[in-house]
């Protein structure tokens, strides 16, 4: 069971990640399609900082499931940014 809502708040988090990516490319990035503005961000440099932000949706998924008192999910949304900031780690430097 516990494994379960971690698992929850893992999926949650990741897709709150992606949602936030679209939206930080959407609004900041130029009129090119969401691929196009990917590779136009890698290759300048700046990739890991959008990821950054779209990672705030996370905060406000992590805060929705404390206040819930799900403390679990919270757990799994945690664990997906600490996933995220390690992949995000590794593309910026290798």
């Amino acid at each position: 069971m516990i494994k379960k809502e971690i698992l929850i708040g893992f999926l949650v988090g990741l897709l709150a990640n992606t949602l936030g990516l679209i939206l930080a490319t959407i609004l900041l990035g130029s009129h090119d399609d969401f691929e196009t503005a990917l590779r136009n961000a890698s290759a300048q440099g700046f990739l890991g900082k959008l990821v950054s932000l779209g990672a705030i949706l996370n905060l406000l998924a992590f805060f929705i499931f404390i206040r819930k008192k799900q403390d679990y999910r919270a757990r799994g949304v945690l664990l997906a940014t600490v996933v995220i900031a390690i992949a995000t780690f590794i593309i910026k430097y290798l």
